[in-house]
């Protein structure tokens, strides 16, 4: 069969990769625990799950408009004016089939072939293979573990070329959890302005932040400069909603509409029945949201204890997120030689699944996710431990 050139660079998920994989194996009757998957483990909120119902007995079940429903719409404007006292108005805001769809629009939209795109990594492993897909050019700029994997604005300068077009920040960080200050990441937005950049702002996880870190977000920027930046955000994370499929997009309301018109050849609208559940999430309780992010907390304390109890490993405090990036390259040996082979030995050996770092475009590190409980994560880290230090 002959297939699209386009198709040549693109790769499948790693993250998802490993969680198949895991399954297969428990599938077959071992007993694997899984520190790879990128999901809460936490149910939806009840408010959430009786909106969905009450919308099917309504017969809310048919198309909706391209864009979303308008009070869905409202309610992410007033999700902002909530968190950060500004708000977007409806015309500025589409509702997406999940961020991973919400950013995939963006690139198509913005990048013509070769257009560059500024990633810092680590990054999340469906970046590069996004802006491939749209014919443009991943432009990777390394901040490692000396770095707390943070970039400046004078490491971006290294990499910024007549063709860079857009600047790609996400914090809290996947796989980092690194969470930039407010002055940190004010220097990179100013940067990016300066130079004419769009910034496309990934802030899925901007509810998983642990005091005293703060979210710093991109929408006071976005009212000053909103032809210049585009704010990715949804329900997934924050509020354990990962299978409704709901994200959402902010920018200039020219922009909005060039999406609209792409979304309606592509997926008509996002399903109406998660579009009222996700309406539900953000209009009401965040006990649930709250809840969470203590937990997460505690579940980070926990796992970097173990972790910063190992002789040779490496790990900057994550402020957010639910994951640990530990650079375990110290312990690297014949037949454990990168992130890749370890990862299979834990796997083979300890039956716990991780990801290599390799496929975060860091390939000292492992991620690790601490979206379980606080048992099973204990016992997961002490068998890795066990094979590293053995």
């Amino acid at each position: 069969m002959n297939f699209a050139d386009r198709l040549q660079q693109i790769k499948p998920s790693v993250t998802l990769g490993m969680n198949a994989k895991t399954l297969e194996l428990k599938a077959q009757g071992m007993d694997v625990t899984s520190l790879a998957v990128g999901e809460p483990d936490f149910s939806t909120p009840e408010h959430v799950c009786e909106a969905a119902r009450k919308a099917i007995l309504e017969g809310f079940t048919k198309y909706t408009a391209v864009g979303g429903i308008p009070e869905l719409r409202r309610a992410v404007g007033q999700y902002f004016q909530r968190q950060y006292e500004i708000a977007p108005p409806q015309e500025a805001v589409i509702i997406n089939n999940g961020g991973k769809h919400a950013l995939y629009n963006l690139f198509q939209a913005l990048l013509n072939p070769g257009d560059e795109v500024l990633v810092p990594g680590p990054y999340w492993v469906s970046y590069p293979d996004m802006i491939h897909l749209a014919m443009g050019v991943p432009v990777i700029v390394p901040a490692g573990v000396d770095k707390a994997f943070k970039i400046t604005p004078d490491m971006l300068d290294a990499y910024c070329t007549p063709k860079t077009r857009i600047l790609l920040l996400n914090s809290p960080s996947n796989p980092t959890g690194a969470v930039y200050t407010a002055e940190e990441f004010d220097a990179l937005m100013r940067w990016a302005i300066e130079k004419n950049l769009f910034v496309i702002s990934d802030e899925i996880y901007d509810q998983l932040v642990f005091s005293p870190a703060v979210m710093t977000s991109a929408i006071a920027w976005w009212e000053k400069h909103p032809e210049n930046i585009a704010i990715v955000n949804g329900v997934s994370k924050s509020f354990a909603m990962t299978g409704w499929r709901v994200g959402y997009t902010v920018a200039h309301p020219d922009l909005i509409k060039k999406l609209t018109v792409m979304q309606g050849q592509i997926i008509s609208s996002v399903c109406s029945v998660a579009q009222r559940a996700a309406l539900a999430a953000l209009e009401g309780s965040y006990d649930a949201v709250r809840s969470m992010n203590a937990a997460f907390r505690r579940r980070r304390d926990l796992a970097l204890g173990i972790v910063q109890g190992w002789s040779k490993a490496l790990c900057p405090v994550p402020d957010g997120a639910f994951y640990l990036f530990v650079d375990v390259s110290r312990y690297y040996r014949e037949g454990m030689d990168s992130s890749t082979a370890l990862c299979a030995r834990l796997l083979e050996e300890s039956h716990v699944a991780l990801v290599p770092g390799a496929a975060f475009g860091d390939d000292a590190c492992v991620r690790f996710s601490y979206a379980v409980n606080d048992t099973v994560l204990e016992n997961a880290l002490a068998k890795v431990g066990a094979i590293l230090e053995g």
